[in-house]
């Protein structure tokens, strides 16, 4: 965490407010117990020995880049390093707060050694995404407003002399990016689209429809005109210029760059990073999310950075008035259907019924052209009429591929896009390595090579709850693992939806937390969540039903990873909660060696257990064997 001091380079907060932000700099003090508690701890000592001290510490002689401490304004003792020498005047900068100011040569005094050894605590940074701007002064306000004297958190994208950073404020109940905040402030005014309550909108575009019931709209506006001249200028840009040479180096959540899709480049923000890879994104002017690979984004050309910027987000997010969310869950027909019927009609109206400023959501009546304005023919009343209310048992969505050509692709179809928001732009970015087909549900993977007693093998720990029960998989192995984790996200993220149903003791894939996992359903819960078991990695999870699709022949390859271990060398028992917590302590994500003692084997690959002592290897000059440390802690406990 980091608490942001103040915006500027060498200058005081009042100078840095009226001057230009220079390479988008921010200064930050470093919190915690061995940062800001041992700076204040560090300053209370400065002005007890300073008090004591001050005509013996006085600094005799002075020069440009020396280490002083400075008697500052409200009696407080601050360390600076001399920047400029002026008569009786010395501009200095205080270290360990980042601003800069003259003070006269009696308040400057010789730093002592004892309070040199802390690390400066001020660090000059810029915030990603936001350096091109630097000279706008109404991003240098907000950028002020939003992190001036708060704690934050932050993501360090490149090391250097300068870091570049990406904030985030976790104070409320969701993280907010700072550097996406801040890049809003470039949006010009007068493109926003402001919907009126009771106002009737004409000549309406669905873009997405979400698997809540939730949609995103275009509506005709200066803004979408204007988005569409800018567009223009991309096309007629990249036509002449090779597209290869303004890949995205470095991708970071809160990025706003260009995709591929349907012929046209479109505008598209970093949501969520999975691996060097694949990452998803969200379409800023349709709303549709898509988990896309890095390679085929696009940076904004520097000459049409501002203007691409500057246009507001083009999909206003609505919600059907009188329908879910707010009045209940949305079932995989309801969706299915909502999406049959708005994503196939090219235009729609629309009247604004009430405005959720909390969830910026735009509760709506549909309809189409020839029914437009009676209530009782709109595309609310239809799917509140239609029977799809019902939810089906053990039913969940799931993904068929869908087969276009490569041409087709690039001409005409979003790459690798998710279904999460709309039907699917489809696409495969290489339908020559498509997986197999979605029925396939009994062929399982071949087991991982016989582990031999007294073999040593090298080992990742995933999981460790207590030396009775942990996990390992083989080191060897985890490079394969990652690539298959890779294209697990990439391809379940580009697929049509239809209902299947689930069985127990099966294969599937499950989405937990952004990634998916290669999963056997241990149990089917009557509140439509799954309990499932995590093959590659021996976690116990649940999941909702929505979240589980069938798992493709060609994620059943590689040989299920999770091996499950009981710890050598000490004798089993009910293992007490402190003891779990040291052996977990020790093992847990760890790379360790393996000295199989004994091997249980089982029909399933999943049920196969191992006894065995683990080593670390990592300290430098002896080898901890585990099961002596562990044995050492019983004693103590």
């Amino acid at each position: 965490m980091v608490k942001v001091a103040y915006l500027g380079g060498e200058t005081s907060p009042e100078e840095s407010r009226r001057l230009p932000w220079q390479e988008s700099v921010l200064v930050d003090a470093y919190v915690g117990k061995d940062y800001s508690s041992a700076q204040e701890q560090m300053e209370d000592d400065m002005k007890t020995y300073y008090s004591q001290n001050s005509t013996v510490s006085l600094a005799q002689s002075l020069g440009v880049g020396q280490l002083v401490a400075v008697h500052a304004e409200e009696d407080a003792w601050l360390r600076a390093r001399i920047i400029s020498l002026e008569d009786n005047r010395i501009k200095v900068c205080y270290v360990d707060h980042g601003f800069s100011e003259y003070v006269e040569s009696s308040s400057v005094y010789k730093l002592q050694k004892q309070f040199q050894l802390l690390p400066f605590q001020a660090a000059k940074c810029r915030l990603a995404g936001l350096e091109v701007f630097c000279d706008d002064p109404v991003l240098v306000k907000t950028v002020e407003l939003q992190t001036c004297s708060k704690i934050l958190a932050v993501e360090i994208l490149e090391k250097s002399d300068t870091p570049l950073l990406v904030l985030y404020d976790t104070s409320g109940e969701d993280d907010v990016n700072i550097n996406a905040t801040c890049l809003k402030a470039l949006y010009d005014k007068s493109l926003e689209l402001h919907l009126q309550v009771d106002a009737l909108y004409t000549n309406v575009r669905v873009t997405s429809v979400f698997s809540d019931g939730s949609l995103y709209c275009q509506v005709p506006s200066k803004g979408l005109s204007r988005l569409s001249e800018v567009s223009q200028k991309l096309e007629d840009y990249f036509h002449y210029k090779q597209t290869s040479e303004c890949h995205v180096s470095l991708p970071f959540c809160g990025k706003i760059c260009l995709f591929p899709s349907k012929g046209k480049w479109a505008r598209v923000e970093i949501r969520i990073i999975h691996t060097r890879r694949a990452l998803d994104v969200q379409f800023m002017d349709t709303g549709t999310v898509a988990t896309v690979k890095v390679s085929e984004l696009r940076e904004i050309p520097a000459q049409f950075l501002r203007e691409v910027i500057a246009i507001p987000p083009q999909a206003v997010k609505c919600c059907l008035a009188d329908l879910p969310p707010y009045t209940g869950m949305w079932t995989p027909d309801a969706v299915l259907w909502l999406r049959d019927t708005v994503m196939n009609c090219p235009a729609f109206s629309m009247k604004v019924v009430k405005q959720d400023g909390s969830k910026g959501t735009a509760h709506i009546y549909l309809f189409a052209p020839e029914k437009f304005p009676d209530v009782d023919r709109s595309v609310n009343q239809q799917i509140k009429n239609a029977d799809l209310w019902k939810h089906q048992k053990d039913v969940f969505l799931s993904v068929t591929p869908s087969g276009i050509s490569s041409t087709k692709v690039a001409g005409d179809a979003v790459s690798a896009l998710r279904v999460t928001g709309g039907r699917l732009e489809k696409s495969l970015s290489d339908p020559g390595r498509e997986p197999g087909s979605a029925g396939s549900t009994t062929d399982t993977p071949p087991p991982l090579p016989s582990l031999k007693t007294g073999e040593l093998m090298d080992v990742y720990v995933s999981v460790a709850c207590h030396p009775g029960h942990f996990i390992v998989q083989p080191w060897k192995e985890l490079h394969n693992l990652e690539a298959l984790m890779e294209e697990m996200i990439l391809y379940y993220s580009r697929a049509e939806e239809k209902p299947v149903n689930v069985e127990k003791n099966k294969l599937y894939a499950a989405k937990i937390e952004n990634q998916w996992y290669r999963v056997i359903i241990k149990g089917i819960l009557r509140n439509g969540f799954l309990s499932v078991y995590e093959l590659d990695y021996g976690k116990h999870e649940f999941v909702s039903v929505e979240k589980v699709q069938p798992l493709m022949d060609a994620f059943r390859k590689l040989p299920f990873q999770a091996i499950t271990a009981q710890l050598a060398g000490v004798k089993s028992q009910q293992w007490s909660e402190e003891a779990s917590i040291v052996f977990r302590n020790l093992v847990e994500k760890k790379p360790l060696v393996a000295q199989i003692e004994s091997v249980h084997e089982s029909t399933n690959s999943w049920d196969r257990k191992i006894v065995t002592f683990l080593v670390d290897t990592s300290l430098p000059d002896t080898d901890l064997w585990i099961h002596d440390f562990v044995s050492q802690s019983l004693v103590e406990f």
